[in-house]
């Protein structure tokens, strides 16, 4: 499992509800991809700063999803380059089922 924090600036001024607006229209693609466990979207208004932490099946599916293609949308929805960074997800605390799973290296 992959977890991958990815970044993007946004537009000086932006709104909550605007930023809001464009994470929506990217959500249903994302509900159906498979190789993709859990995203959470994220925006800090102070900084004008966007992105996501992606749970991922693998690294090839992180690399897979996140290559070229995936970069050029970033460009042409918000307007700026897109920096991902991806670490080796070990252990996850899991509130709503109640569970602490260790994940192997295999």
């Amino acid at each position: 499992m992959i977890t991958e924090i990815v970044t993007f600036k946004l537009p000086k001024g932006i709104s909550r509800a605007e930023v809001m607006e464009k994470y929506r229209t990217t959500a249903p693609a994302w509900s159906k991809n498979t190789d993709l466990i859990r995203k959470n979207y994220f925006f800090d208004e102070a900084e004008s700063l966007g992105g996501g932490v992606y749970v991922w099946t693998s690294p090839e599916a992180a690399e897979k999803w996140h290559g070229e293609d995936y970069k050029q949308r970033i460009r042409e929805i918000y307007g700026s380059e897109v920096t991902m960074t991806r670490f080796d997800t070990l252990l996850v605390v899991d509130n709503v089922s109640r569970e602490v799973s260790e994940l192997d290296a295999d």
